[in-house]
C-alpha cells in the first residue's frame, strides 16, 4: 500500500487540477454566450441574404461568373474549421476523421492526383492534416485569438476568385455546427458551385407572385451581393465552430472536474485505509514492547 505523503501529494494534485477545470469551465461559459449572441445575431442576416439572392437569381438569369458550372469538376478545396486550442473533448478529432471519411469515399482519386487542397483555419487543423501529408495549401494558425469578418472575408474572396478564374471547380467547408452545449453537428457543406435549381425552387415557395422593381438593376444587385453571400456562408461556418468549440471545452472541463472529485474520494478512501493500517500497527508495537516489558 502507498505511504501516506505519497496519496497526500497525490490528493493535492487533484485538487489544483480540478481549481484549473473550474476556472477554465467558467471561462469557456462566459465566451460561449458571447458566441451564441453572435450566431443569434447573423442566422437571420444570412437567412435573408440568402432569400434575396434566390429571387435575384431567378428574376436576373446567371450571368454572373460565381454563377458557373463546371462540365467536369477537376480541382477541388476544402476548408476546414478547427480550432487553436485542444481541451475541448473529441470536438476536432470528430470533424477531422469525417473529412477524412469523405475524403476516401467520394475523393480520394482528387487526392491521389494531387488536385484536393485543403485551407485549414485553426492550429489543430493545421497540425492534424499537414502531419497526413495532405496538400494544405493555406493555414491560418491562430485565427480564433482575433475573431473577425474582414479575415474570413479575404478567405472567401481568394477561393471565389481562383473559382471563378478556373482553379476550383469545387468549393467544400467543413465544420462543427452548434446544436447545444453538449452536442455538435459535424457538416461538411458544398459552397461552390452555387446551387442555382435549389434558390429557384426556394425563391417559388416564397412570394414569387410579387414583383419587385430594383435599382438601378437586379443584375447589378445580384453582382455585389453575390460575394457578401459567399463571405456570409464561411462567415457563420466559423461563428458556428467557435460556438461549438466553447461549449465542448466546457463540457470537457467539467466530465474532468467531477472525474478528479471521484478519483479524490477513492484517494482519500486509501488515505484513511492507510492511516488505519499505520495506527492499528504502531499500537500492535506498542502493546508488544510493553508485553516484552513486563515478561523480562
Amino acid at each position: 500500500m502507498a505511504n501516506l505523503r505519497d496519496i497526500r501529494n497525490r490528493i493535492s494534485s487533484i485538487e489544483n487540477t480540478q481549481q484549473i477545470t473550474k476556472a477554465m469551465k467558467m471561462v469557456a461559459a462566459a465566451k460561449l454566450r458571447k458566441a451564441q449572441q453572435r450566431i443569434i445575431a447573423t442566422r437571420p442576416y444570412a437567412k435573408k441574404m440568402r432569400s434575396v439572392v434566390s429571387r435575384l437569381i431567378s428574376g436576373a438569369g446567371s450571368d454572373n461568373p460565381i454563377l458557373r458550372k463546371p462540365e467536369e469538376v477537376d480541382t477541388i478545396v476544402m476548408i476546414v474549421v478547427g480550432s487553436d486550442r485542444g481541451l475541448c473533448g473529441g470536438f476536432n478529432n470528430n470533424l477531422f476523421k469525417l473529412v477524412e471519411q469523405r475524403i476516401n469515399s467520394d475523393y480520394s482519386q482528387y487526392q491521389q492526383a494531387g488536385k484536393l487542397d485543403l485551407i485549414t483555419i485553426g492550429r489543430k487543423a493545421d497540425g492534424y492534416f499537414k502531419k497526413r501529408k495532405y496538400n494544405v495549401v493555406d493555414s491560418y494558425v491562430g485565427f480564433f485569438d482575433d475573431l473577425n469578418y474582414e479575415t474570413t472575408s479575404s478567405i472567401m474572396n481568394g477561393v471565389t476568385d481562383k473559382f471563378v478564374k478556373g482553379d476550383y471547380d469545387k468549393v467544400l467547408v467543413a465544420f462543427n455546427e452548434f446544436k447545444s452545449v453538449i452536442s455538435q453537428n459535424r457538416l461538411v457543406d458544398e459552397v461552390l458551385p452555387l446551387k442555382t435549381d435549389q434558390f429557384e425552387e426556394e425563391n417559388s415557395s416564397n412570394l414569387n407572385e410579387i414583383d419587385y422593381i430594383y435599382e438601378p438593376d437586379g443584375q447589378s444587385i445580384l453582382n455585389d451581393l453575390l460575394p457578401v453571400h459567399l463571405n456570409m456562408q464561411l462567415w457563420r461556418a466559423v461563428l458556428e465552430s467557435n460556438a461549438s468549440e466553447q461549449g465542448a471545452r466546457m463540457t470537457a472541463m467539467d466530465n474532468a472536474t467531477e472525474n478528479a472529485k471521484e478519483l479524490e474520494r477513492d484517494l482519500r478512501l486509501k488515505y484513511n485505509q492507510a492511516r488505519q493500517s499505520a495506527i492499528t500497527t504502531e499500537i500492535s508495537e506498542i502493546v508488544s514492547g510493553a508485553a516484552a516489558l513486563e515478561d523480562a
